[in-house]
């Protein structure tokens, strides 16, 4: 029979990797799509970015945290731990290192979108930099979701 804190586990890791999907490659996409302001598409995309990196900043702490409650001084030695861990890391870059260089860089550009600026060019890197980053976090969470038993063991 599966515990509270099992069952918490794997709601936890849907709802992060769930919603990192859900969000990169569903939201964001439609939003540019869908919307004709390009400007206001972004802000709006960025939301939700920094929403699901709440969701994720939260979720895998409590992932850590089980891990360390269910294997002790053992979870040091489990792939799935710092599968998590480098997971969180990366989550953890994104949204108090890449974003808020982006967000800065917008807010420089005003009145102007960030597009039509000088700051072009820099805010093309970083964003580069962030889909290379969240491609990562894609591929690990899926990875970690394979493994959702491994943290159940």
């Amino acid at each position: 029979m599966r515990t509270l804190a099992e069952t918490f586990y794997r709601w936890v890791l849907v709802l992060w990797i769930g919603g990192h999907c859900t969000v990169g490659y569903l939201v964001a996409p439609l939003l540019f799509t869908g919307l004709g302001d390009r400007q206001l598409a972004g802000l709006v995309a960025g939301r939700f970015f920094a929403l699901i990196g709440w969701i994720g900043l939260a979720g895998g702490a409590y992932l850590l945290l089980f891990l360390i409650a269910r294997w002790r001084a053992s979870a040091w030695k489990r792939s799935v731990f710092w599968l998590t861990l480098t997971l969180l890391m990366l989550v953890a870059v994104g949204q108090f290192g890449i974003q808020p260089l982006m967000a800065q860089f917008k807010a420089d550009a005003l009145p102007r979108d960030v597009m039509d600026s000088a700051l072009r060019d820099r805010f093309v890197l970083w964003h580069g930099l962030s889909q290379v980053v969240y491609g990562i976090e894609t591929l690990l969470g899926l990875w970690l979701a394979a493994w959702m038993d491994r943290g159940l063991r």
